[in-house]
């Protein structure tokens, strides 16, 4: 018979002498700090340990353990077995605990660890709040992190530099980081790299350009410059907001570039419009040597998807397959079926989803949802909906785009049905909203807005824009509207969108010929993207919006979109 072999989680059953253990234990958490670069060899010298006697409950070894399982990424189920032996664990065993959940796909409990800890009388320290942050953040949890915002604050945590850089990240309300990191800096509390890829992401968010310069300057002043990571979000946050010369310029000052720099790059590009130049610089990326991951792909994809290059896009995927042996998931899946889709192949999308390796996604159902909507296939998009009542039966969207393709084909009844299922359901449709950034402010509008304080001025705008419109030929396209109503009220309707009550502030003040930079939360409609083609010709502005999927750049009555979004 074999002897059973011992696991690295067994409890020995001899020891060895007291000074001998305490000599192994040293040698242990020796080769935990200094030796260790993989899983195996960090189970290496757990099974040494245990066969040289050492106990799970030692607190020293079972903390260098925990935290080479942490920082390798291993089992957070193999860390928390080690922890569950461990007598009276230190506060930093718990904080490594809360940070390896935080890092996991399983972020809920790094919170139950941290109330664990906080029954078991053990104070937090200045690391355990930055973990549990980054947590809460993962877990979109923000009445929990109000919470624990407010614990921070009670036990003098929230003005420590890296706690602020955690409650930025945690909220995602771009304006109140705004506020809180202008609050750091009239503290005297001076941001670090950490502190400049917030601002850069909140500063992308709200489209808020001028602001991203001016933190553009400063970031060179304080000797960030160099910093890769804050290159990287310096990129993103100019590619996000259209000033796609700047992002590559960025690109091409830095000294240092990783793939993260590289995809930001080819996403940005695809993303503008640019979809040839994204797959150069694809090619740039090879032949400098770089080797394409997953997110690679999945910006090459994207690039396809969105201009229109089905060939191309099953052509990358294959290569990534084949050349690079990347094994697909889900999101290079869901970028095919939105290639498809976009170019109104909907018969072939839905062939493609049922021909998949793995079980499609919500996101799969509703990208098929959306090419049916657009195109106009309302059996296909019966089976969708089916389907995604099954995975997310309250998501508001979905709702929102049957409702479009039933008032498309003037079908008022189903849309009457969806709309009563919505209410019966308390389902709540996500409003639509414009920020424009005039000044050192960034301003929000939405659907029929008249909170602003030129409201007046803004709606004789809207009026003089629709006049000058309908001198060029405008006729608005109403066949969306989710109203059996008359076509003039349908007009009116569309009339009050968020993007174009934005323009309109934009256009009286500022001045002539000054280009117009919108964000929208959603997908900008068909009547919208037609006014703004209008606009941009007859008020001889240059209108950049970037809408939920992609960016539009308007100029002389055309858009960089070819009308293909």
């Amino acid at each position: 018979m074999h002897s059973k072999q011992s696991t690295p989680l067994a409890t020995p059953s001899s020891t060895a002498p007291q000074n001998s253990i305490a000599n192994i234990i040293k040698k242990c958490v020796t080769l935990l700090q200094i030796c260790v670069s993989s899983k195996l060899q960090l189970k290496q010298v757990h099974a040494f340990s245990i066969k040289h006697g050492v106990p799970l409950s030692n607190p020293d070894f079972g903390k260098h353990l925990i935290y080479g399982i942490v920082t390798l990424s291993a089992s957070m189920s193999y860390a928390h077995k080690i922890f569950s032996f461990i007598q009276d664990p230190n506060i930093f065993t718990w904080n490594t605990m809360i940070r390896g959940y935080a890092e996991s796909e399983n972020p809920s409990q790094a919170y139950e660890l941290y109330d664990k800890m906080h029954y078991s009388c053990i104070k937090p320290d200045t690391h355990t709040y930055p973990f549990l942050l980054k947590a809460i953040a993962k877990m979109a949890d923000v009445r929990l992190g109000e919470m624990i915002h407010s614990v921070a604050l009670r036990n003098g945590f929230e003005s420590l530099l890296f706690v602020q850089n955690g409650l930025v990240h945690m909220y995602g309300r771009p304006n109140e980081a705004l506020t809180l990191l202008r609050e750091m800096c009239f503290e005297g509390v001076s941001p670090d790299g950490f502190t400049m890829v917030g601002l850069f992401s909140a500063c992308a968010e709200l489209g808020a350009l001028a602001l991203g310069r001016r933190a553009h300057v400063y970031m060179s002043k304080i000797g960030l410059g160099e910093n890769i990571n804050v290159n990287n979000a310096l990129l993103d946050f100019y590619a996000k907001c259209g000033s796609i010369r700047e992002a590559k310029k960025v690109f091409d000052d830095m000294e240092e570039r990783n793939m993260v720099s590289w995809s930001s790059l080819i996403v940005g590009l695809a993303v503008n419009g640019f979809g040839k130049e994204a797959l150069e610089c694809f090619k740039d990326m090879e032949r400098e040597g770089f080797m394409p991951g997953e997110a690679t792909f999945v910006g090459v994809l994207y690039a396809c998807s969105h201009c229109g290059m089905v060939d191309e896009g099953y052509s990358y995927f294959r290569r990534m397959t084949n050349e690079y042996k990347i094994v697909p998931k889900i999101e290079h899946f869901g970028c095919m079926v939105d290639l498809l889709g976009r170019a109104g192949l909907v018969k072939e999308a839905y062939e493609y989803i049922q021909n998949m390796p793995m079980l499609p996604s919500a996101v799969i159902w509703r990208t098929l949802l959306g090419a049916c909507t657009t195109h106009g296939h309302s059996g296909l998009a019966d089976i969708a909906r089916t389907k995604l009542l099954q995975l997310e039966p309250k998501h508001s969207g979905d709702f929102v785009l049957l409702s479009n393709l039933y008032a498309s084909k003037q079908r008022w009844l189903d849309v009457q049905r969806v709309r009563r299922t919505m209410v019966g359901e308390r389902v709540k449709k996500i409003p639509g909203h414009s920020f424009v950034e005039l000044g050192n402010h960034v301003h929000e509008f939405y659907m029929g807005d008249r909170s602003h304080p030129q409201n007046e001025e803004i709606y004789a705008m809207l009026v003089e824009i629709t006049k000058k419109l309908k001198q060029e030929g405008y006729v608005p396209r109403t066949e969306n509207v989710l109203m059996d109503i008359e076509e003039e009220e349908k007009e009116n309707a569309l009339s009050y969108h968020s993007e174009k009550i934005a323009i309109a502030f934009m256009l009286i003040n500022t001045p002539p010929t000054t280009p117009i930079r919108v964000i929208k939360n959603l997908r900008v409609c068909a009547d919208c993207h037609l006014v703004i083609k209008l606009t941009s010709k007859v008020f001889n502005r240059e209108i950049v919006v970037r809408d939920r999927s992609r960016f539009h750049h308007f100029k002389d009555g055309d858009c960089s979109c070819r009308d293909y979004w």
